[in-house]
């Protein structure tokens, strides 16, 4: 079954994984809406028998400093990167249930939920909560296990994601580097679902990273605020947006850009 809130993006991927002879279910839903979840487990299982694995992976982004951020705009990034990881994780927990205590629940957080970044605070609180969400859940699980429980932690991944979000922080927003394919997230995805592990970073950077924070949190959280921003943000101005927030952004392709982009401005500086 695929999931989005964008009915034309569905219907691309549905139209690819058919050609590659796969069998798709495709259901056009907000995360966030509880009922909506429900019914489309429901719909799940009376077509395809059983749910082996669920991925929760639905987020949007906000840019802005954390005093300017509207209150709506907080709940809403807090509704679809949080609550939807809730409803989606109980919805597939209790059909783990009703087939005899099994199945793997894949939950994608970021490198975001174990290093902070200035600017981003809303959707840095949202990533941490997930891996805490998810990490209790496995707890609460040990004693079934036949019951899995994952999370997804990739470092900056080359998608439309920061096309798409919302902006208040008067620049226009780009990746981090360095940034990998969405491929690459997706093969972690993909391995988790066939021998599930607690935790799985993505990208040679997250590893390097999380190190440096284990020896020296004080000096990476220091270093971060400096060059964080400078990397996250382009010289060009950007009036204040909602982006994606509210309904789907228009750009569907798996790729950002971001690559591409680094790559031209690295050899322009060689």
């Amino acid at each position: 079954m695929l999931v989005s809130r964008s009915a034309d993006a569905l219907g691309e991927v549905a139209n690819e994984c058919g050609g590659l002879g796969g069998q798709t279910l495709t259901f056009a839903v907000d995360m966030a809406d509880e009922t909506a979840v429900e019914r489309m487990r429901s719909v799940a299982v009376a077509r395809f028998g059983r749910i082996d694995v669920w991925v929760n992976c639905a987020a949007v982004l906000h840019f802005g400093r954390f005093e300017e951020i509207p209150a709506p705009m907080f709940r809403r990034l807090m509704e679809t990167n949080l609550f939807g990881y809730i409803n989606g994780s109980q919805a597939a927990l209790r059909q783990f249930r009703l087939q005899g205590n099994s199945g793997t629940l894949i939950n994608v957080s970021s490198m975001l939920g174990v290093i902070p970044e200035p600017f981003v605070s809303v959707y840095v609180a949202s990533k941490f909560a997930i891996r805490g969400l998810t990490a209790s859940i496995r707890q609460e699980l040990r004693a079934t296990p036949h019951i899995h429980v994952c999370s997804i932690l990739p470092a900056a991944i080359d998608t439309p994601i920061y096309q798409k979000a919302a902006n208040m922080y008067g620049r226009k927003a780009r990746s981090l580097m360095p940034v990998y394919r969405a491929e690459r997230a997706a093969s972690a995805i993909i391995g988790a679902a066939t021998y599930p592990r607690r935790e799985i970073r993505v990208g040679g950077f997250a590893f390097a990273l999380e190190l440096g924070w284990r020896i020296a949190p004080s000096l990476v959280e220091r270093l971060i605020a400096r060059v964080g921003p400078r990397l996250q943000f382009g010289p060009d101005p950007e009036q204040p947006h909602e982006g994606n927030l509210a309904a789907s952004g228009c750009q569907q392709e798996v790729s950002g850009g971001w690559r591409r982009y680094w790559a031209q401005r690295v050899m322009r500086r060689i």
